[in-house]
């Protein structure tokens, strides 16, 4: 065999690879999304678009402790990782343990860390850490389906353990989950991502430093 056909080969392997690690996150994805749909913003993961355009406003320099509610299969978590510096740490909160697992074996960085627990005790679960505060949280959980409380203890909980300057980024089909940040953050920016099944909010939530 020569070397075109070695790096043929090696090509339509890795192709192979790649397709079989994309079905192995679909179908646990899927399998998450049936077993608890009120906790799963969608039943497809969200687009490279939305990551992109939801992780823009990222000061990554000034970026120690990055906090994610509900990963899923972790659409956001490896470009987050390799935006986040080589001493920061990255920290997923699930309250679902097949994402858990699933991300546990999938991703083997130092600074990643997969949390099975509610966002509603992201304050405990940020000082386990070692951190008295995040610098930015992000959330694709979907408010306006969660548990009746569960929505502003998340809102109220994100606030508190926030560093003044570091923000909410928040990823939803609709407008509800402002009305949860408007009561916490007095500074909310807002966009929107067509480029996404299905099309999304998108909402940065800031906390003033006198907060």
């Amino acid at each position: 065999m020569n070397d075109y056909s070695d790096r043929r080969a090696v090509h339509a392997a890795d192709e192979r690879s790649a397709a079989s690690r994309l079905l192995s996150q679909w179908r646990v994805f899927f399998q998450g999304f049936v077993q608890h749909p009120r906790m799963v913003g969608s039943i497809i993961p969200s687009s490279r678009f939305t990551v992109e355009k939801m992780l823009a406003p990222v000061k990554w320099d000034e970026c120690q402790l990055f906090v994610e509610y509900g990963p899923g299969v972790g659409t956001f978590c490896q470009p987050v990782l390799d935006r986040l510096p080589a001493d920061g740490k990255l920290v997923v909160i699930d309250t679902n343990p097949l994402y858990v697992n699933y991300l546990r074996e999938a991703i083997r960085d130092p600074r990643f860390h997969a949390v099975l627990g509610s966002a509603e005790h992201v304050e405990d679960i940020v000082r386990s850490h070692g951190y008295d505060h995040a610098d930015y949280i992000l959330s694709g959980l979907p408010f306006s389906t969660l548990p009746e409380g569960v929505g502003p203890n998340i809102a109220a909980a994100t606030h508190r353990i926030l560093r003044p300057g570091g923000a909410f980024l928040v990823y939803q089909f609709s407008a509800k989950a402002r009305d949860f940040m408007a009561r916490h953050f007095s500074h909310i920016e807002q966009g929107f991502e067509w480029r996404n099944v299905l099309p999304c909010q998108l909402f940065w939530g800031w906390k003033s430093d006198a907060s």
